[in-house]
């Protein structure tokens, strides 16, 4: 059949049932009759097409809330257990800051917070005529921050770190070969050399569960429901709500590596 449109000439009846395919209107001044109709045209069909693909594509995040972290170490002990993670070593951690009047800080991470924290205060370097009791406290988890602009992945002589097309930063261990340069490089002190495999290891927010459509270890046996991890690409997802409703910052953001880890109630005098 011949495509109306592409004819030299149609009849008016012709042009009429041809506008009401489109969901033309057709109105009428006097005696001018005005149609008008929205045409897509084949590059815009496209485009969308294009959108919607790139929309489908989920963006992974993570949220760390430290209002809520109560520093009890289920985090670091699901992690451990289901990673296989060495004894002395962590892919993920918990820090306590405590406060003083003197402005005194102490960072304390006893084994990483994998037992929690005793009740006593952490030892501090000053006489005990000057002992004070502390104003305030909280605790930090920590992880990998899986940075958009990783500096572990541009240092790697051999490609074995990378980045998903989720923006997880993962480590081949096929390629590895132990030489470290990553784990120096990483600010946030995320990475480690693994004395099991001589490979670099690090957290991979649970990869391995994350495409089944699991929550990370950590995040699943939170009671505080401190970390939140989720898809930053859908605008519904609980995630995106947190980010759109909240105050978030990273660490060290003066280096400019974009972490893709963000906190609520972060301190200043967090390192």
């Amino acid at each position: 059949m011949t495509d109306l449109w592409n004819k030299p000439e149609i009849t008016r009846r012709e042009f009429f049932d041809k506008c009401s395919e489109v969901g033309a209107q057709t109105f009428v001044f006097g005696g001018l009759f005005l149609t008008t109709a929205k045409l897509r045209l084949p590059q815009e069909t496209a485009l969308s097409a294009s959108q919607e693909k790139k929309a489908e594509q989920a963006i992974y995040g993570f949220v760390v809330d430290t209002t809520k972290c109560i520093g009890c170490g289920s985090c670091v002990r699901a992690c451990k257990a289901e990673n296989n993670v060495p004894d002395g070593f962590n892919r993920t951690w918990v820090e306590q800051y405590t406060f003083f009047p003197n402005g005194e800080v102490i960072v304390n991470s006893p084994l990483g917070g994998e037992n929690g924290f005793p009740d006593n205060l952490p030892e501090r370097n000053m006489p005990k005529e000057l002992e004070q009791l502390p104003v305030r406290g909280f605790f930090v988890p920590k992880l990998c921050n899986h940075c958009i602009d990783t500096p572990c992945i541009q240092v790697c002589p051999v490609g074995a770190s990378f980045v998903t097309k989720e923006g997880v930063v993962l480590i081949d261990n096929e390629h590895c070969v132990g030489c470290g340069y990553c784990v120096q490089a990483c600010p946030f002190g995320s990475r480690f050399l693994n004395p099991d495999t001589k490979c670099a290891d690090k957290c991979t927010w649970c990869y391995h569960r994350i495409t089944k459509g699991l929550m990370p270890a950590c995040v699943q046996y939170c009671p505080a429901k401190a970390r939140i991890f989720g898809n930053v690409s859908d605008p519904l997802s609980e995630i995106s709500q947190i980010l759109a409703t909240n105050r978030v910052q990273v660490l060290k953001s003066y280096l400019g590596t974009r972490p893709r880890t963000r906190y609520i109630g972060l301190d200043s005098e967090v390192i």
